[in-house]
This record gives structure tokens, C-alpha cells and sequence, in this order.
């Protein structure tokens, strides 16, 4: 018999059975697919040594004015912008508690600390730090109380935390001091879905009498966008937090809504008002603090009147100009309507509002799930709509809630959790208007959906989808695999990330029996095929501004989490030792000759190259492992099995490809090829290779 070429179909296909999808590829693990020939993925290595608290589920890359390259990093604990593999901490300030009466309880032996603080409004895992404190006398130094500390258990007034040092005899409780001040970071969230079950759990009215229902307690997840060098970002149910990049790379982030600055007066009719930051024409505000003069009374609304450059008059609710009979100065307090809680947030590019979804209204502090609001254009500060902005906002209509946005160049596409619309600038005096453009679809999470390459693209609860100006139904050839192995109770643990160095799109999920991320599926938009593998990620980013992508880890154990460069070297670095990626692909089953009479096969030729590979340890070659299973019949289990190395000879040069030949021993109807390798410094692509077969009979 002639030399029987194998050639395959690209891409991974699990929809049918084994043999049903013969001249295919039916599993595989980190193999891409190149100009539909089968490779091994590029390596990845940690950014720093350095880890930050906490599973990261959103990273951000901008540039700032002084050319630093910024990664905002947002994780179940704690809120990081990384510069230099350095993990700068910005975590808003929830509160700040002056605690009068030696609010510290030590005990003999013991490095546990209470805390006494009457409705301090904290949760299990926040973090506060404290300062102003004495010590207790003994190992409880001021140095050990006035430091960050996470708390463990609490009540309504106390709590408890582990101090860096244990408590001896000379040590007296309660002490600390008059003058303890204890900021209070913004509360944590989980790390991982926890499902709800029982009595109590879920809303009201939901199950039948005397039964309880399920629920969940939300995962931590983040919005985070640059507006010019600045950062506005926040918590999903959470407040809208804006970072300021003049104040340095370790000044915290504040509620948007108390953002404002000092201002000072000017005694004049109308009075004139210089502030620190810039205000448009009818911003709404109001003031507080410091030496107001006569005329101006905290805690009142104002509208800003006359801008020019800081410089503005006011007018009161009325539209009379204000006067004062002195000069003064205060600080701004409230920009009043700004949402103080929302589901996700976005900047658009080039019109620049900032878009607040699934938000509270206007009056209210209670989350409307399904209300869209949107500031004045250029103007984070003011969101009064008014004949003179175009600040605004809109309820959408299908769906229960908004679950994330994905923002195009012509268009911000927003989710909800069973429909897809389109919302677009309009100008005055509608500005934004959203479209609905399907129904009855639904998405995974607020992290399921990406663009690539001007294409939206998405996981559903149930399938994939697309939007290239219409909304399209995905062709898997996985779709039963992944789904049907997906943990529902960790959907919202679901994100997307595209790779467009090799046109592709990656989803991370939980498998049924992992509650943390485990596995990848990725789609190749440009050769339309897909294929998978196994991984632990939890957030990805593509290279952009970036030489290549980055993706986060979690360690379980220790609660911390890195980020870690992708597409970079050959091996497994995540730990800073270098280790082999374990890869492979297997074929489907298909026939040897006819299929119907016995083939052996005594020799193969295979069509490898090592091309990029390293040296190896020891002076190894690289090397793959080729394995061909033969079958009796189709589903009949392997009769006999026959792997052999495939290495690079010494006479060849490293970009050659390998043309050399095995000789093997292997009889059956159907046959399975695979090709795997578990070496340091490896890389390969499979071409087209060739089995020699002899007829043998049909037993």
C-alpha cells in the first residue's frame, strides 16, 4: 500500500462521537491552532515576585501623562494600581472613627487583639488601620497597634484581629488610649460564589410556603475605566469611586459623590467662588466645613453660574445670584445626584460621559437594576440633567437587570440578563439612546462578553454568541462539552479575554466539580475553529499597551494572587522555576486503508518542526511523544499501542524541519494519533504526517 498521508481537519471537535468526527481533532490541552496546523501554546512567567490579597477579577492598562504604564488591579479584598511589579494599594476609605476609651483587649498569651467601636458597620475580612494609639504596656506596642490589620470576628460594636506580636502579663486591658482612629476600608466581597440555601435565603415571596429558596452572596467584581489619566472605578452594588493620578500612586480612590475639594469666596455681588477643581455651567453642589461666609449655608443645594477657568458665581433654587457680605472659604461636600451605587460603569471614548448602569435614581439611594444614567459631557461632576448640559438618563425595558457593557467604536452594547441593546450619542436633546436588538438572549456574566477586532462576542448561559451589527448565534463544535461541564453555582467567575496576536478569544471557567477556574475554551475568529484546555485564571488582558497579554493567578491557600505575563518563553514560570508545559492533541478515530480488512502499520514518517525551541537541560534535544492506538473496531477499546519519541536530530539545524522516520508495530481497523510533550524549552507545530501500512487479513 501507498504512504497514507493523515491530514486533519483544524480545530477541536466533541459534538459527535469519537468516530463520527473522523479527519479531526476530538481533545487536546494548550495546543493552539496556526494556519490549521496543531501547536504547542506560548509560555507565560510572573510579572514580580511581589503578590497582592485577594482573587483579582478585573485588570485595566492605561498610560499616564509622565509616560507610566498603569494596571488598575481589583480583587475580592482589596482595589491595586501596579507600576514596576509594584502593587500600590488604593482601597477607598469606607469610614474614619475616632475611638475614645482604650478601645484595645488583650489577653496573656494570646496575639488576638478586640476592638471596641459601637456600630463600626465593618464585615468579616475588612480591613481597618488604626493610628493614634499607645501602647498597652507590654508586647502591644503603639508600633504593633497603629498598623493595617484584617478583621476576623465581630459584632455590631466589636471585633477582633491578629496584632503582629503576642500579649504577655505587662500588657493591660482595655487600653490604647483617648485618641485611637480607626479607618475603615470599604467592605470585602467573596473570593468564590457562596450559594444560599435554607430559610432566609433568597428574596422575599420567593419558594413556597414553609420552604426556602436559593440564593447567593454576589462575587467581588469591578468596573474600572481611565478617564484622561484618572481612574473612575467601583464595586458592582457598590460606589463609584474616582481616582486621581496628580496625588501620586498611593493616594486612595474617593466616592465620586463627596469629590470636590476646598473653595474659597470672594465678597462681591454676585459672590465669586475659586475652587480647586473644575466645575461646568449648572453643576449642582454643596458645601461644608471651614469658614463660610455670610450668605452661603452648608448642606444647601447651589448651581454653579459664569464659569470661568475655577472661577464661578452661584445661584440658589430660585435663579437668584448669591451674595455675601464676606469673604470665606469651605469645602464641597456633595455633588448633588451623582450615583452613589451601580452594577458596571463606563467612559465614552470620544464623547466623554460617564455612564453609570443598573444604578439609583435621581433622589434615591436604592439600585434600580435596569436605570441608566450618564453625566454632563466632559464632566464627571455634574449629572443634573438641565437645559444647559446634557446630563441625563433612560430605563430600559427587557430583562431584570443590566449585567455588563462592551463599548465599540460606534456604539456601547449593554446586556441584560435576557436581552442585547445598542445605545448610541445622539446629541441634544435625547443624547443617548439605546436600541434593542434581541431578545430571549442571555449572557454568563458581567465578564463573559469582549470585542475583537471590531466584533462583540460572548458566552450565553446555554451557547456563544456574536454582534458585527447584528446579533449571531455562534457555530460550536463545543458547545456540549463545555456546557454541559460548567459550574452553574460559579458563573459569575466566567470571563472573557481575547489574544489577537492569534486572532482568538479566550473563556475561563469553573468545571461541575471545581469552584475555581480550571479550564479554557477558545474561539479562533479568523479560521472560525475551537479548542480548549486546562488553566487557573481569574483575568485577563490582552497586550495592547502591553508587549504581550497578562492574565491573574489565585492562590487558594495563601488568598494572594500575581499577575502573570502570557505568550513569553517556552515553559510554565509561574513561580519563578521554570517548568514544562504539559500539551496535547488527539485525532479522532479514523480508518486504516478501508477500514474493513486489518492494516499494520511498520513505519512513520513524521512531519515536525522545533522551530524557536531552547537548549534543553543535560543537552537534551527537544522532543515530542507520538503515540498511534490502534482499534478492532469502532469503539472496540486499543488492541495494542506503540509510542515512540520523535526527536530533532543532530544533523539538522533547529529550524529545520524534522524529516526522519519511525519504525513502530502497530494492527487494527481504526487508529488514533496523538502527539503530546512534557519538556523544558520546547516548542513544536505538526504538518502533515505519513503512515506506511501492509494489508493483514480481516482477523
Amino acid at each position: 500500500m501507498p504512504l497514507q498521508k493523515i491530514l486533519f481537519k483544524p480545530g477541536v471537535n466533541k459534538e459527535n462521537t469519537r468516530y463520527t468526527t473522523e479527519g479531526g481533532w476530538y481533545e487536546c490541552d494548550k495546543i493552539r491552532f496556526r494556519q490549521g496546523n496543531p501547536e504547542v501554546i506560548g509560555g507565560w512567567s510572573r510579572l514580580s515576585a511581589t503578590t497582592f490579597l485577594g482573587a483579582c477579577r478585573s485588570l485595566w492598562n492605561w498610560v499616564l501623562l509622565d509616560g507610566r504604564n498603569i494596571i488598575g488591579v481589583g480583587t475580592n479584598l482589596k482595589f491595586y494600581l501596579e507600576n514596576g511589579g509594584t502593587y500600590n494599594d488604593i482601597t477607598p476609605i469606607r469610614a474614619t472613627s475616632t475611638i475614645n476609651n482604650n478601645p484595645f483587649a488583650a489577653t496573656n498569651g494570646s496575639a488576638v487583639i478586640t476592638v471596641t467601636d459601637t456600630a463600626h458597620g465593618a464585615t468579616t475580612g475588612a480591613f481597618v488601620t488604626f493610628s493614634g494609639a499607645t501602647g498597652l504596656g507590654g508586647n502591644i506596642t503603639a508600633a504593633v497597634l497603629n498598623a493595617e490589620y484584617q478583621i476576623i470576628v465581630l459584632t455590631a460594636d466589636t471585633y477582633t484581629f491578629t496584632a503582629t506580636a503576642t500579649a504577655n502579663g505587662s500588657d493591660v486591658s482595655p487600653g490604647g488610649g483617648a485618641s485611637v482612629v480607626a479607618a475603615y476600608q470599604i467592605n470585602v466581597g467573596p473570593a468564590i460564589q457562596v450559594p444560599l440555601v435554607g430559610w432566609g435565603a433568597g428574596g422575599w415571596g420567593l419558594g413556597t410556603w414553609g420552604n426556602g429558596t436559593g440564593s447567593t452572596v454576589a462575587l467581588r467584581l469591578w468596573s474600572q475605566i481611565n478617564y484622561g489619566e484618572d481612574l473612575v472605578f467601583g464595586p458592582r452594588t457598590g460606589g463609584m469611586y474616582y481616582w486621581d493620578a496628580t496625588g501620586g500612586l498611593t493616594s486612595r480612590g474617593v466616592l465620586l459623590n463627596t469629590l470636590g475639594g476646598t473653595v474659597s469666596f470672594t465678597n462681591a455681588s454676585p459672590t465669586v467662588v475659586t475652587a480647586t477643581v473644575l466645575y461646568t455651567e449648572g453643576a449642582a453642589l454643596q458645601f461644608s466645613g471651614g469658614s463660610l461666609p455670610t450668605g452661603v449655608s452648608a448642606a444647601t443645594t447651589y448651581y454653579v453660574f459664569q464659569v470661568e477657568g475655577l472661577t464661578f458665581n452661584l445661584l440658589d433654587s430660585a435663579g437668584n445670584e448669591v451674595n455675601t457680605s464676606s469673604s470665606g472659604t469651605g469645602a464641597v461636600s456633595l455633588i448633588v445626584d451623582v450615583p452613589t451605587v451601580q452594577n458596571t460603569l463606563t467612559v465614552s471614548d470620544t464623547s466623554r460621559f460617564v455612564i453609570a448602569f443598573g444604578c439609583n435614581d435621581y433622589g434615591s439611594s436604592v439600585l434600580d437594576p435596569m436605570l441608566i444614567r450618564w453625566s454632563s459631557q466632559d464632566d464627571i461632576y455634574n449629572w443634573t440633567p438641565d437645559p444647559t448640559n446634557q446630563a441625563g438618563f433612560i430605563r430600559i425595558s427587557h430583562g431584570s437587570e443590566i449585567v455588563t457593557t462592551v463599548q465599540t467604536r460606534q456604539e456601547i452594547v449593554i446586556f441584560t440578563d435576557s436581552a442585547v441593546y445598542s445605545l448610541q450619542y445622539l446629541g441634544p436633546p435625547y443624547v443617548w439612546a439605546p436600541q434593542l436588538l434581541g431578545d430571549n438572549i442571555s449572557i454568563m456574566g458581567p465578564n463573559a462578553a469582549v470585542i475583537a477586532s471590531g466584533i462583540v462576542y460572548w458566552m450565553g448561559v446555554d451557547k456563544f454568541y456574536s454582534y458585527d451589527g447584528r446579533v449571531n448565534t455562534l457555530n460550536c463544535d463545543l458547545r456540549r462539552f463545555v456546557f454541559q461541564d460548567l459550574n452553574q453555582d460559579q458563573a459569575l467567575q466566567v470571563f472573557a479575554g481575547t489574544n489577537e496576536g492569534f486572532n482568538e478569544v479566550w473563556w475561563f471557567y469553573c468545571t461541575a466539580n471545581s469552584n475555581t477556574i480550571d479550564k479554557y475554551v477558545i474561539y479562533n475568529y479568523l479560521e472560525k475553529i475551537w479548542y480548549y484546555g486546562t488553566m487557573s485564571r481569574t483575568a485577563w488582558l490582552d497586550s495592547g499597551l502591553q508587549s504581550v497579554p497578562i492574565a491573574a493567578t489565585y492562590n487558594t491557600t495563601t488568598l494572594t494572587g500575581n499577575l502573570i505575563n502570557h505568550e513569553t518563553g517556552l515553559n510554565d514560570d509561574t513561580t519563578g522555576t521554570a517548568v514544562a508545559i504539559d500539551a496535547y492533541i488527539s485525532s479522532s478515530e479514523f480508518d486504516i486503508g478501508d477500514g474493513h480488512n486489518f492494516g499494520f502499520v511498520w513505519r512513520v514518517l513524521p512531519d515536525l518542526t522545533f522551530e524557536n525551541a531552547e537548549s534543553t537541560p543535560a543537552g537534551a534535544l527537544p522532543s515530542v511523544s507520538m503515540t498511534l492506538q490502534g482499534l478492532a473496531n469502532s469503539g472496540s477499546g486499543v488492541t495494542s499501542t506503540a509510542s515512540q519519541p520523535v526527536a530533532k536530530s543532530n544533523t539538522y539545524v533547529i529550524t529545520e524541519q524534522f524529516t526522519g522516520q519511525i519504525f513502530t508495530r502497530m494492527r487494527g481497523r481504526q487508529m488514533i494519533f496523538k502527539i503530546a510533550s512534557n519538556q523544558v524549552n520546547t516548542c513544536w507545530q505538526l504538518g502533515a504526517p505519513r503512515i506506511d501500512i501492509r494489508p493483514d487479513g480481516r482477523r
